[in-house]
């Protein structure tokens, strides 16, 4: 069986992001669903980070802009929250993008907008 990095943080994570669509099911926008993860994050004493910045370094310069990610959690995994009726591909490469910039080396993408919570793990 292949070994899945941060099994054990992964599962903590996607067990509150179950806990918050079963609270509140889909239809709500992006930001309800990220403010009722910070309260399950903040009440079960999971470290996390929200809207983390991170700076472009092009060529050895850093860009102007910005990203921001949804949150980074277990100071190692970013969440990424979406609430959308579907999940298109330029997410998942949006979310590699993510772990390039950040040197993180896992990313999960939840969708908050389908009737079942749709997540995936994306590995760098």
């Amino acid at each position: 069986m292949e070994h899945l990095k941060y099994k054990e943080e992964s599962y903590v994570i996607i067990g509150k992001c179950m806990e918050v669509h079963n609270n509140l099911g889909p239809g709500f926008l992006e930001i309800v669903y990220k403010d009722a993860l910070e309260y399950e994050f903040y009440t079960a004493d999971i470290p996390y980070e929200r809207e983390k910045k991170y700076e472009v370094n092009y060529k050895g310069i850093i860009l102007p802009h910005s990203f921001y990610a949804d949150f980074v959690v277990f100071d190692k995994i970013i969440l990424e929250v979406k609430a959308v009726r579907a999940m298109p591909d330029e997410y998942i490469a949006l979310s590699i993008n993510y772990l390039k910039v950040s040197g993180n080396e896992l990313a999960l993408l939840v969708n908050f907008g389908e009737l079942r919570l749709n997540s995936k793990r994306i590995v760098f």
